[in-house]
Formats: structure tokens, sequence, C-alpha cells
């Protein structure tokens, strides 16, 4: 199976404005299907801008919203999956959510971040209840958290031990909590082995101070592509015959002995 070429798009948008962002992403999905993407990845609530305050309840849509059909209609003209961050509406309720639409334009899955970070989050959003949210793209099994998320390591071995092979966290990483970015992701992708696709936003917006750093980590503990500080189109692969090669050297899901683990639960 040949390597699933991916693109991660580290930018901030414009806080509030739907439209400017789904032409930044029109534009970034043009590039990245130009260098043989099949997907292309997004930061958290990249579709509204995450500094976008009282703001949340106008700009929360449905999944199968205007957006979501205007995301589709990108899809199908680049040829490639996207995977976005936005807040979905469902009937009173908002989440901090991803979704995932082929390169079909077909929704193929949608999550809710079940790990709600500080009160600007708490204030606004409902926490999802299912952590291990999957799909198919070109024979990969594609995982999906979001930011806070991937900081709990049950959340990302309990994508493991359901199959997922890459797992997408669109993120809102700020200062000064660059460790996870650097140490902590590349970290998680080798003790749960799985690649893991972590795209941050970039710069000031309101208060927050995004620190950038995307990065492509490997089950093999290497980061495969790093952005830097400011905005970027990261480009990686995800290798199938390198995830089965790691799991084979490095079998912690084979040697887990889960009756010790109770406690955990």
């Amino acid at each position: 199976m040949p390597p699933l070429r991916t693109a991660l798009l580290q930018s901030s948008g414009r806080a509030g404005s739907v439209a400017g962002n789904l032409a930044t992403l029109d534009e970034a999905a043009a590039r990245a299907a130009s260098a043989g993407a099949r997907l292309l990845v997004c930061p958290e609530l990249f579709l509204t801008g995450y500094a976008i305050g009282d703001s949340v309840p106008e700009l929360a849509e449905p999944a199968d919203g205007p957006a979501a059909q205007a995301i589709a209609d990108i899809c199908v003209r680049h040829g490639l999956a996207v995977h976005y961050g936005y807040p979905e509406r469902t009937g009173e309720a908002v989440f901090n959510a991803a979704q995932l639409i082929g390169p079909d334009g077909a929704p193929l899955a949608n999550y809710r971040k079940t790990h709600l970070f500080g009160s600007f989050e708490e204030e606004w959003f409902t926490p999802g209840g299912h952590p291990v949210v999957q799909a198919d793209l070109d024979g990969v099994r594609v995982g999906m958290l979001i930011c806070y998320d991937v900081e709990f390591p049950e959340n990302v071995r309990a994508h493991a031990l359901a199959g997922t092979e890459l797992l997408l966290v669109p993120t809102a990483l700020m200062h000064p909590f660059t460790f996870v970015a650097e140490a902590v992701v590349p970290v998680r992708a080798f003790e749960s082995q799985l690649y893991i696709a972590y795209v941050n936003r970039a710069g000031r917006e309101g208060e927050f101070d995004f620190t950038g750093l995307s990065c492509l980590a490997g089950p093999d503990g290497t980061v495969r592509a790093r952005a830097g500080r400011g905005e970027e189109l990261l480009l990686g692969d995800v290798d199938p015959a390198l995830l089965a090669a790691s799991r084979a050297a490095n079998p912690y899901l084979d040697d887990r002995v889960p009756g010790l683990y109770g406690s955990l639960v």
C-alpha cells in the first residue's frame, strides 16, 4: 500500500470570518493537492477562529451546515480529503468539533472534543462523549482527537487498540506549553505505535499566543515533518510499511497486561 501523503495547514486564518477561512482553506487545498497530498488537516476551530469569545453560538453550525457543503465542494474540486475544526451546533448544545470529509465530498467522520481546556472552552462548549471516532481513507485507518485530548495517554492508547494508524489532532496550543508539541506528541506516537498529525494555530489571536510547531510524528518516535512558528503548509507521508515494521520492533500493544491496569478506571 502506498504512503498517504498528508498536508498540515498551520494557520490561524481570520477570527470570526468563516468566508475568509474557507478561502484560505481552498488555497491551501490547491497547493496540497499539487504536491500530491490526499489529506489536508487544519487546526482546532479553524472554520471560525479560536478567539471568538461570545460569538461561539452565532458562528456554530450543524455538521451538515453550509460550511460543510462548501468544504465538500473544495474536496471534490481538488481531489483530497479535508479535516477541519469547527463549533458544531446540535439543538441547544455547542461542541468543539472536527469533521473529516472525503475526496468525493462525502462526510467520513465527526468528532466532539471530550476534554475541554480552560475557562473559555468550559463556558461555551459541551464535552463530547465518544472517545474513539474513526474512518478509512485510502486504506489507512484514521482516528480523531482534538488538542487537550492527546495529552491524556489513555485516549491515544484507546485509538491504538481500536486499530487507528493515523491520529489527527487539530490543536490550539499556546505559550508556554511548547513541550507538548516538542516532546509529548512524539512520545504518544511511539508508546502507542501510530502516526500523529498534530496541527496547530500560529501567532497571536486575541488573548492567545499560539506556538505553531505542528508536526507529523511517526510510530518510531521520530518527527517526520515539523513546522516553525509562523504560517506554513507542511507535508509528510504516512507509510503503512514503516508502521508495520515499527510495531514489530516495538510490541507495546502485544505485550500489555490488561489485568494489571484495573485501577486506571
